[in-house]
């Protein structure tokens, strides 16, 4: 069995805080289908509590970490007069190495985000 897993850590760069209690679906991706395999919300360092993807789950294929960033940014901003610019933010990758850890870090703002492969 694979011994790799996938952490994230969620940074809100407005206030310059971790995003605490920003919910986050991660997905399994086969083609055409997706399947919904966790439900996480995020801790007060702005990581989960648990690795969204843990040791001996993790296999070669695509993944989708699915941030709700929109109602995040509501309870830590206060609601946005119309829609938000940023609501769900979907970051899709890849796992070539079932034995890695994989880290999938969002850094995000009202107006944009960034990810990169973490250590």
């Amino acid at each position: 069995m694979a011994e790799g897993y996938v952490t994230t850590h969620v940074l809100d760069a407005a206030r310059g805080c971790p995003a605490e209690g920003l919910a986050i679906e991660v997905w399994r991706l086969d083609g055409d289908s997706r399947r919904l395999t966790r439900r996480l919300t995020t801790n007060d360092d702005g990581r989960t509590d648990a690795p969204p993807i843990p040791r001996g789950e993790l296999e070669p294929g695509v993944y989708e970490f699915v941030f709700h960033a929109g109602a995040y940014l509501d309870g830590a901003l206060g609601p946005s007069d119309g829609p938000r610019f940023l609501d769900v933010v979907p970051i899709r990758f890849g796992v070539a190495d079932a034995t890695a850890h994989y880290h999938v870090p969002l850094l995000l703002s009202p107006f944009s985000y960034s990810t990169y492969r973490g250590s």
